[in-house]
């Protein structure tokens, strides 16, 4: 049963840093692309970061220049380093992943991991 468990989050001046962590496990074969969002209360979830398995990446304009999206394929590992954090960064953050395991390939979440930049 693949899984997908955040870590990381938590309670930050504005200004301030976090590194999220994500990690994979569950009879799995390879990891496609995988992926930060954040949804804040009363808005829809919005894409953060995107990293491909070759290390390609993309950013929300919203954070560019201030988060960095890596990943360890050997641990199956995704992170979102976060710096110069604002308020309105504040959300629950979910990893978001494709991944081919015993099953076909199939998208997983991971459970969230709350942030909150306080002014």
């Amino acid at each position: 049963q693949v899984q997908l468990v955040e870590s990381g989050g938590g309670l930050v001046q504005a200004g301030g840093s976090l590194r999220l962590s994500c990690a994979a496990s569950g009879g799995i074969f390879s990891i496609n692309d995988m992926y930060w969002y954040r949804q804040a209360p009363g808005k829809q979830r919005e894409l953060v970061a995107s990293i491909t398995s070759g290390g390609s990446t993309n950013y929300a304009d919203s954070v560019k220049g201030r988060f960095t999206i890596s990943r360890d394929n050997a641990k199956n590992t995704v992170y979102l380093q976060m710096n110069s954090l604002k308020p309105e960064d504040t959300a629950v953050y979910y990893c978001h992943a494709v991944i081919r395991s015993t099953l076909p390939v199939q998208y997983y979440w991971g459970q969230g991991t709350q942030v909150y930049a306080s002014s």
